[in-house]
């Protein structure tokens, strides 16, 4: 198994403006019988995915998507060399039956560096790509940083994927992944009423 998800912490970069983690210790041993520790956290911190909730008024939360979405055949797609992932750049490297399609960028250089403030100007497809995706029957779209949407664009990129149900998750660890089919198995916090949620997600090489 490969683990694709960053581990959560005040380093961990963050969208401008998040609340970011706060972790409380109530409890703490040796002085008590037990640790006990509470967290306050944004629902897109980290590696996590955006249920439709997130741009779609009375769209689906994350205890109403499809747990079948969440685990399955997925495929790594590496696109590098430009910031703007186009229908161009998806039409040269997604495999035909793709439904979940994991991007692995130029956004890995932040990673590699150990970059620990947010970088404006990632990697990120744009709306008609995602129009593309939907066309193509993709049920999951992720990406190897904050949002699957350039940071200056308007919020068509994830309208559009939304309202056809996409499922999309960001902030992955792509870092020891090669391009090629995976089992991705990719399953967030079952909190009740909320757009978006940590996940642990990890791939199953496929022989």
């Amino acid at each position: 198994m490969i683990d694709i998800t960053y581990p959560i912490s005040k380093n961990i970069p963050k969208w401008p403006g998040s609340i970011g983690i706060s972790i409380t210790q109530h409890l703490q041993m040796p002085k008590e019988a037990a640790n006990l520790t509470s967290i306050e956290i944004d629902c897109h911190l980290g590696t996590h995915l955006d249920a439709p909730l997130h741009f779609v008024h009375q769209g689906k939360s994350v205890d109403q998507l499809d747990i079948n979405t969440l685990i399955g055949n997925a495929f790594v797609a590496e696109i590098r060399g430009c910031k703007v992932i186009t229908i161009a750049h998806l039409e040269a490297v997604v495999p035909e039956g793709c439904q979940r399609l994991l991007l692995k960028t130029d956004n890995q250089i932040y990673w590699e560096e150990k970059r620990t403030e947010f970088e404006e100007d990632y990697s990120a497809i744009d709306a008609a790509a995602a129009s593309w995706l939907v066309e193509k029957g993709i049920k999951l779209v992720g990406i190897d940083y904050l949002s699957i949407q350039r940071f200056h664009d308007g919020p068509e990129t994830h309208q559009v994927l939304l309202e056809a149900e996409v499922v999309i998750v960001e902030t992955l660890n792509l870092e020891s992944v090669t391009p090629g089919w995976y089992e991705l198995i990719c399953l967030p916090i079952k909190v009740m009423g909320v757009e978006g949620a940590p996940v642990r997600a990890v791939l199953r090489p496929i022989d």
